[in-house]
């Protein structure tokens, strides 16, 4: 059973507190340069509350994509292939409970199909790599896993770099790793196949592949983040060890290369 939410409290009274106008410093005022984020980016949002909201209120009542999203959740281009809940998740601006609620009353005054099941579903799972993480302690840091599996890693910086930067000569994971190092967003394909590849075909270090995407991910969450690269690399929860044929997967999930052009070429606008 999923918890009520809890109610918004009113405000108190004026009297019972004093205001005091505050200047939100910027960027340059700590001394840092504000990133300019991708005109192509599938994130395009920004954060906060109120952002979260307008998202959710989108996505499930204005265009109702959430008819479709079990069919759309593989995309790869463009804001509406999948909810883009994660990052306000991850920061706790939105609740999962929010979401749960609101696909709930869509499913009671629109329709319950197998897409509203499946955004709820990818709920459980982010829960589910929480408990994961309850269970197991720092097993999930350590380089066998919960699973304690002895694979000869390698470690090459060298490797390392060209996947970071989208130079290993394969396509599809450099487009993804473009779009990680320039925007912080990569689609949940994408995440697959680029770990998939460093794990199984390079043979590197899962938890350096894990620590990057700690690093670059704006949507990132420590259960979330860590339980998947366990499960891909094949110390985690996968009772299958499966391993992403990438020429396939590109195939199919990209056949006109749009995604790949779009990432590959003029990286930077």
């Amino acid at each position: 059973d999923v918890r009520r939410q809890v109610d918004t409290p009113k405000p108190k009274p004026e009297t019972n507190y004093k205001v005091t106008k505050t200047k939100m410093p910027q960027f340059s005022d700590l001394g840092l340069l504000k990133a300019d984020m991708p005109a192509k980016s599938a994130f395009p949002f920004n954060g906060g509350e109120s952002n979260a909201q307008r998202r959710l209120q989108d996505y499930i009542w204005e265009t109702e994509n959430i008819r479709t999203y079990k069919e759309t959740r593989n995309g790869l281009i463009g804001t509406e292939f999948s909810s883009k809940l994660s990052p306000w998740l991850a920061r706790g601006s939105i609740s999962p409970r929010t979401v749960f609620y609101e696909v709930k009353k869509f499913e009671r005054e629109v329709v319950a199909n197998q897409s509203t099941y499946w955004l709820v579903f990818e709920l459980i799972w982010r829960d589910y790599f929480k408990y994961i993480s309850m269970m197991h302690g720092d097993a999930i840091f350590q380089i066998g896993g919960i699973k304690d599996r002895d694979y000869p890693w390698k470690s090459s910086e060298e490797t390392t770099e060209k996947w970071i930067n989208g130079n290993t000569g394969v396509d599809f994971v450099d487009a993804n790793m473009n779009e990680l190092r320039l925007s912080g967003w990569m689609s949940n394909r994408g995440r697959q196949n680029v770990a998939s590849y460093w794990s199984k075909e390079l043979e590197q270090d899962w938890r350096i592949g894990a620590a990057y995407f700690e690093s670059r991910l704006i949507d990132y969450d420590v259960h979330s983040n860590w339980g998947n690269w366990m499960y891909v690399s094949g110390v985690g929860n996968d009772p299958r060890d499966r391993k992403f044929n990438i020429a396939k997967q590109a195939e199919r999930y990209d056949p006109e290369g749009e995604y790949r052009k779009l990432w590959l070429n003029n990286t930077k606008t």
